[in-house]
Order: C-alpha cells, then structure tokens, then sequence
C-alpha cells in the first residue's frame, strides 16, 4: 500500500519503534510547554528527568538517543538551560567524552587477546559460582587502577567474543540463531540459558567495577574530585575510604555468591554443556590453525594490556590519550593499516558518547533550576552522626537518577561553602574562614602543622569541625559509588553497556539490569550506610 507524504513522515517519526513509544514521546513533548507554564520549571525539570529515564528504559524498543535528544533539545528550547550551561556540562566532562572515543576503540584491537585468555578461563572453571566470583573481583580489582568504563568494554568485548562463537555455529548447523522460531527445543532452550549466563556475567562484572571503583583515587571520575578538593593523595584517599569500601566490597562478593548458589533475582543461568563444548571445539580449532603471525599479535595485545594497566595506573596522561597510544601501538605492530578496518573500533563508542551528552543536557537542566537545592539544604541542616547518614543517603538517591559526578560536584561545592560559613562564624582563628579551610585541605600542607599553629582555645572546636568535613566528603564519595548501582543511570558503565550492541543480543534491558542489580543494591547500600554510621 503506498504512503501518502505525510503518513511517509509519521513513518519515519522514531523509525520502527512500536506506535505506542511513538505516541508516548510525541506526549511527553507536547505534554512539557504546557507543564512549564502551569507548574513552573522545577516540577517540569523533574518530570522531564522521568521521561528521560523512561526512553532509557526502552531502550530495546528504541536507542534513546532520538528520543531522549528530542526531550534534551526541547528543554534547551524552551529555556530550561542554555547551551551555554550544556558546553560547560560538556567541557567539564571531556576527559569522559575522550575515554569513549578513543579508550573503547583501544580495547577493540585487543579483542583476540581478551577472548582467547578469557575462552580458557572460561573452560577450564567449571564452576559458576567462581566464575561470577572471579568477574566480580576481576571487575573490583581492575577498576581501583583503570577506569570503570574501561573495564566494562572489556567484559563487553569478551561476552561479544563467546556469543559470536555460538552465533556460528548454530547458523552454519541444523538451527539458525536470526530466527528463533526455527529453532529445535534443544537449541531453544541452550539459547535462552546461554543469554542468561551472559547477563549474569556481565552484571557481576560490571556490579564488579562499582566496588572497586569507590576505593581509590583514579577509580572513578568523582573520586578524583573529592579527592582535589579535600587534599588527599593516593593512600591517604584510600585509607579515608576504607572504612566503608572494604565492609562493602566483602559484602559484594558474598552477595555474588549468595545470588549465584539460591539462584536469586534472575541469577543462576549455568553455560549449558553443549555451549561449553562449542568453544572448547573453536579454542581448539584456533589453536591448531594459529599461524606464527597470529600468535605474534596475541603476543603484541598483551604487552600493550600491560602498558595499558600501568599507564592507567600511574596516571601517565588522560584516560582518552592513553587509549589513543594503544590504538597507535596496535593498529601499527598488528598491521591494521587499511581505513575501514580501524574505523569499525569506533562504531560501538559512539553512539553511546553522543547520548552521554544529551544527558549532560538533562544535567544542565538539574543546575540551571536547582532540582536538587531541597534536598541539600535539607541534609546540611543536619548534624553529626545522622547528617553524615543523611549525607549517604542522599546521594546515592540523587545517583541513582543523575550523573553521580554532577551529584558529587554540586554536594562537595555546596558542602564546602557550608563549612568555610562555619569557620567564618568562629571567633578567635586569626584568618578568614575560607583561608583556613584552604590550608586544612591543601596537599602540599600537613594538617597537624596547620592545627598546631591555631590558638589553643579553638583548636578543639576547628578539629572537630574539619573532621566532620572528612568524613562527610567519604559519605559524597561512597554514596555517589555504592547505591548508584541500583539503575544504569547512575554509573555511565552500566549505562554504556545497556546500550551496547551486545544488550539486545543477550536480552539485557532496563528492567532486567534494575532486576538484577536489586540484591546488589540492598547488601551494599545497607553495609555502606552501617558503616557511615558506625566506623565513620
């Protein structure tokens, strides 16, 4: 039947997404105008982030991008936030925008590295419950020196790997993978245990990089922030933060088990036997056609996974530029010279790169209307013990709708304002508040010296303050980290791999990673917030 034009449009309107979603959308963007001026932008900034959040999580009807960036594009509109305030949101995360372009498609061209070391893993441990175990900590113990979405396209390229392996062998066979209706019941239902292994897998690796990621300094971009504007180097960062990160990152590997031994939230999938043997077959077959040349690329991937944990590790330059060198390193001693082939590294990140900043869009909309002024004046009306626990609390509530570096940005400025009032209140200190604030927080200072050299008749009272700023900057920290597992909008590694080409393919959506992360949300927050309250 031929379309008319206008119907043509209506067509093209969202692609092949269900009429529904389209309806929905097309809801929302005249639903928004007519909020503004009825209810005024704060209640209208808040539900645009719920309609935000809702394009993420239909992701597998349609990437959010389209959507989400008609919504972002009305807000900058209808004068919601500026483009202005969009570049500085931007600007600011460069450094995140550099790692997706370049970091990702450094860990393309290592992709035969990755999956012939994590086949034989994967062959030899025969056990799930220490194979999650081994993600998990694998996903921890990489994140506290790399970068979470660094390790996350590792795990995505490993995943990717096995489900290829499996992907050829059953179309060139008796079942074809493009068509599940033609699949006989074996297959089926290898198939659908095969994608659950994979989810599980995945959430584990990525839960994995949460928990590592909160311990050190260069674990995740707001670490690095707190930690400028509290002075506090490498150890010394990692030694403020233990007292919560070690009882939560114990409590996360339990909670690996435990999901994996009761089979608890959509956990429990085992790779099925004949899965198993498929790539026992193919690390077989490749091992016995390796051609010298082939073994030498494994050899040259290597060396560079190695340059690639030290540089990132000692902080040798950004994130981005360091995977702009593997990609160099690579693509040169790999012999990867010809353009379409290094320009496939690249379709995977973005896409992904290019939603992170409509999402900054929805961002600047929370700062320019100030969404989350009543809750911090809230918290910092508190005191003491329940303000450190309220401090937790909420920002882990705040990450799990929003960008948790822009949650730690704002509480850290918001907070340290707060505290150089306070200094300014006190009489007696022999400079203004905000220059003995600068001297208790300055790396270069010891902080026993700037004390020692205050009157005696303050220096309980300023003790006792600073410390209190400690441990408040632990609570930022740790709750922008640890709760913010509970959606993919809290950690950009979560959202990176909900929108991944593996996602649909594994049948991993917004709900199933909500599904999933549940019992990791519960232990872990619930043991990060024991311990503000009790080891702080």
């Amino acid at each position: 039947m031929t379309k008319t034009l206008p119907q043509a449009f209506l067509s093209n309107l969202l692609g092949a997404s269900p009429d529904w979603y389209k309806l929905t959308i097309a809801a929302f963007l005249i639903l928004n105008p007519i909020l503004l001026q009825l209810a005024g932008p704060f209640v209208t900034g808040w539900v645009l982030i719920a309609e935000f959040i809702f394009t993420l999580a239909m992701a597998l009807s349609c990437y959010p991008l389209p959507a989400g960036g008609l919504l972002a594009l009305e807000a900058v509109i209808l004068g919601m936030t500026s483009p202005e305030t969009l570049y500085d949101e931007a600007l600011h995360n460069f450094p995140v925008i550099l790692l997706l372009i370049f970091m990702v498609a450094g860990i393309y061209f290592m992709k035969d590295m990755l999956q012939y070391s994590f086949t034989k893993l994967l062959i030899k441990v025969r056990s799930k419950i220490l194979l999650s175990l081994l993600f998990c900590f694998a996903g921890a113990f990489l994140s506290a020196f790399l970068d979470a979405l660094t390790v996350t396209a590792v795990i995505i390229a490993v995943a990717l790997g096995f489900y290829e392996v499996y992907h050829r062998f059953v179309s060139s066979g008796q079942c074809r993978l493009g068509d599940e209706s033609a699949l006989d019941d074996v297959c089926r239902r290898d198939l659908k245990e095969f994608r659950g292994f994979l989810r599980n897998l995945m959430m584990h690796g990525a839960v994995g990089t949460a928990l590592g990621g909160v311990c050190t300094l260069v674990g995740e971009p707001q670490n690095l922030l707190v930690a400028h504007e509290m002075g506090w180097h490498f150890m010394e960062f990692f030694v403020k933060m233990a007292p919560v990160s070690m009882p939560v990152l114990a409590m996360g590997l339990l909670t690996c088990v435990a999901v994996e031994r009761f089979r608890l939230s959509g956990y429990g999938y085992a790779l099925p036997t004949a899965v198993r043997r498929i790539l026992a077959d193919e690390d077989t077959r490749r091992e016995s056609a390796m051609t010298n040349k082939a073994r030498a690329a494994l050899y040259v991937q290597a060396v560079a996974a190695i340059y690639l944990v030290i540089a990132l590790a000692l902080h040798l330059a950004e994130v981005g530029l360091i995977g702009l060198s593997i990609i160099i390193l690579l693509t040169a001693f790999c012999g990867r010279t010809e353009e379409h082939q290094i320009g496939n590294a690249f379709t995977e990140a973005l896409p992904f790169t290019a939603l992170l900043v409509v999402f900054f869009a929805v961002v600047a909309v929370i700062h320019d209307q100030h969404l989350f002024t009543p809750i911090i004046d809230f918290v910092l009306s508190l005191s003491g013990k329940s303000q450190t626990a309220a401090y937790y609390l909420a920002n882990g509530l705040l990450s799990m709708i929003s960008d948790n570096v822009f949650v730690a940005t704002v509480y850290i400025t918001e907070t340290k304002a707060h505290f150089i009032k306070l200094f300014s209140e006190m009489q007696g200190l022999g400079m203004s508040g905000t220059d003995l604030l600068a001297r208790l927080t300055d790396a270069h200072l010891n902080r026993v010296d700037v004390l020692a050299a205050l009157p005696s008749e303050v220096l309980p009272k300023v003790t006792a303050t600073i410390e209190q700023f400690d441990r408040l900057a632990v609570a930022i920290n740790t709750g922008t980290n640890i709760p913010s597992v509970a959606t993919p909008n809290g950690q950009a590694a979560f959202l990176f791999l909900l929108t991944s080409a593996l996602a649909p393919l594994i049948r991993l959506s917004y709900g199933q990673m909500v599904r999933l992360a549940l019992p990791y949300t519960i232990t872990m927050t619930a043991t990060g917030l024991v311990a503000v309250w009790v080891l702080l």
